[in-house]
């Protein structure tokens, strides 16, 4: 049965916010602190500052060229510009806290001081206090707040946090991954999370079930499939399949940087289903996407809005 113009276009009017302890470019002060809302699917621009990324690694050339870069996601319409210092591909090696901070805490300090909302990637609580400290207002943690340290760190100050579901290790995360039920396992996972963080102070939480990180093909359909229901827990859902092999398996496409038709494809039914937010590689691509399905759905449920109450026309009688 096709969906009525009213639930086909309820993710566009859908109101999303979060709660931070600080002042945050965008947000309004109230009793309890600072809250940014926004409707419909945001976009987070990612920002790689890293040599070995899997699909932009060693792009960009210093902190300069970061900079630019991010300022440029930010102009283009992303509300936050997610920056990382160490690769999370699959069989991925660490790097030391020392030279994560090197590469991610200039470029957090510079675009901060240009008015650019940023989250840091990281799984290391030292780099996401220094971060904090240099202005950034999001935490990204792959291993879901895992380390209390973390969850210290951004309830002390007052920064929301992603918590995404990962099984494994990014170095072998996906030589094997088994699930009993992967939307079940991993809703209990992002839920039980989320409760522990905001019940230790973190102000406010994303959910993300971690598109291909320790996932199958298979798992990673079943959990897009379900973000209508991953998204209907009060929490808002984030959803990150930008340029992943998950696209090569399905249409074919070897080249990360030749993905983005299929990244768009995952991500609009994703926005449709109620996603809050959209890690991109490509904004300007998703906010032009986004505002044409946006169009189309207004139309629509204008459309429906109209012919309710109208009489049915009858055929003339032919008897």
């Amino acid at each position: 049965m096709a969906e009525s113009g009213t639930a086909a276009s309820a993710w566009v009017e859908r109101v999303h916010a979060l709660r931070f302890g600080r002042d945050v470019p965008g947000a309004r002060r109230d009793e309890h602190g600072w809250t940014l809302a926004w409707r419909g699917p945001a976009l987070m621009g990612v920002l790689n500052v890293t040599p070995d990324s899997f699909s932009d690694g060693g792009r960009l050339d210093g902190p300069e060229a970061a900079v630019a870069a991010g300022v440029q996601l930010f102009e283009e319409g992303a509300l936050v510009v997610d920056v990382g210092g160490e690769s999370s591909r699959p069989g991925a090696d660490g790097v030391s806290e020392r030279e994560e901070l090197r590469r991610t805490v200039p470029v957090v300090e510079e675009l901060t001081a240009r008015g650019v909302r940023v989250s840091i990637d990281t799984v290391k609580a030292a780099v996401a206090e220094a971060a904090v400290a240099a202005g950034a207002c999001l935490v990204n943690d792959i291993r879901g707040l895992a380390d209390p340290d973390m969850r210290r760190v951004c309830a002390r100050a007052g920064v929301p946090a992603v918590v995404m579901h990962m099984q494994g290790e990014p170095r072998s995360m996906q030589r094997a991954p088994r699930y009993r039920d992967v939307v079940g396992d991993v809703e209990a996972y992002l839920l039980a999370s989320a409760r522990q963080a905001l019940d230790e102070g973190v102000p406010a939480v994303i959910i993300d079930p971690g598109i291909g990180f320790g996932k199958r093909l298979e798992h990673n359909l079943a959990l897009l499939a379900a973000s209508a229901r991953l998204a209907g827990h009060g929490l808002p859902l984030l959803v990150g399949a930008s340029r992943k092999s998950m696209i090569q398996r399905l249409a074919g496409e070897t080249s990360p940087l030749a993905r983005l038709p299929g990244t768009l494809s995952l991500h609009l039914r994703a926005a449709q289903l109620g996603a809050a937010v959209l890690r991109v590689h490509d904004v300007s691509e998703h906010a032009q996407a986004l505002a044409v399905l946006r169009a189309v759905a207004e139309a629509e449920a204008a459309t429906v809005a109209s012919s309710v109450g109208e009489p049915a026309r009858r055929e003339p009688h032919r008897g």
